[in-house]
Formats: C-alpha cells, structure tokens, sequence
C-alpha cells in the first residue's frame, strides 16, 4: 500500500532479460533499511527487491506488468519515481494507491500555466469512465487530482514543487504514463453494474 508521495528519485542503472525483467535501480534510500521482499513502488508499479546493495536494489518484473505499463521501456539511465510501502501511522499525505497499474496513458498536451504547467493525457478507453474532475489517480506513481475530463482525455495541473520533487518537470509529449485509478471509483463503477 502507497499514498502517491513521491520520496526519492531512482535511476535505472541496468536491465537484462532472464526469464522475467531483472532492473537494477539507483537510490538515495538507505538500503540498509530495505529488507529483502520489500515493496517499492517503481514509477507506480509494486515490485518486490529481490537483491541490494549500497545505493541500489534490483526488482523482478513479469511479463503481465510489462504488458500494463511503462516499465518495457526502461532503459540504462532511465528516472523514475519511488515511494517505499506506507508504513502504520505514517501521514497519508496523498490517497490510497495500489500499486497496481491499470494501463498506460499518453501525454498529448502540456502547456505553462504561470509557474504550473498544465499536462493533457489520453486514458486507455476502458479507464476513462474512471477518471473525474477533480477524483484523484496516480500517474508515474504520484498522486494526482484531475482538473477537468473530456471524454478519454483529463487534465492535471503540476505545481513548481512536483516538477522538482518527482520526475514530471521533464514529461514531454508522447510520454507513456503508468495509470492507476482511484480504487473508491473501482468499487462505485462495479456497484453500479449490480444496480442495472
């Protein structure tokens, strides 16, 4: 379980192929306190240290989270938004997040907005009816509440304070976006099948 506050930002330092994924990620974390088995949210998807060291950790990833997100494209050098697992009587500072990535969405506009800069994504057809002004999701992992919804596309407006502290003061068009949608609107969405 996770709250969306992005607290360090990692680096992929190297990826092969070996069955599953294996990612080596760079860390400012102290890996002296990470355990083996831990979950760390990795730019939004859960995933589970499966080895560290100084500085770094590595993860596991499978072929189902390769086909829900972003994460195929990683590559040497890669940035990405970590948050370790909610701990109890931490601050829930964002909302509650999974982990769990529903799919991938594209960035198809960014405009400045005075110091804020106002980013356009297109949501996979399926998740749109999800997503509404101003219900919250987690994008790359980091909590988010949407501006405004036209049809598959919302709106987001990122502060000088996000654009610094998480990796989205470098998003440029035609991103893909790791997506996961409010588990409230989950259950409402199913509820309301029942209702028909």
């Amino acid at each position: 379980m996770f709250t969306g506050i992005i607290t360090d930002i990692g680096e992929v330092l190297q990826v092969e192929q070996r069955g599953d994924m294996r990612a080596r990620i760079g860390t400012s974390y102290d890996t002296g306190d990470i355990d083996i088995g831990a979950s760390i949210a990795c730019d939004g998807v859960c995933l589970t240290v499966v080895d560290l060291g100084a500085g770094w950790f590595d993860v596991d990833v499978s072929a189902e989270t390769l086909s829900k997100s972003n994460l195929k494209g990683w590559s040497k050098g890669t940035r990405i938004n970590l948050e370790r697992a909610l701990r109890v009587g931490d601050e829930l500072g964002g909302h509650i997040v999974s982990g769990h990535v529903d799919g991938v969405a594209d960035v198809i506009g960014i405009k400045d907005e005075g110091d804020s800069t106002r980013v356009i994504l297109r949501a996979p057809d399926d998740l749109a009816k999800f997503i509404a002004p101003k219900g919250s999701v987690a994008l790359n992992g980091t909590s988010l509440t949407v501006n405004d919804v036209n049809g598959a596309d919302f709106g987001i407006n990122f502060i000088p304070h996000t654009k610094t502290a998480t990796t989205w003061g470098g998003v440029k068009m035609a991103d893909h976006v790791n997506l996961e949608i409010d588990t409230l609107a989950r259950y409402v969405a199913r509820l309301a099948e029942y209702e028909e």
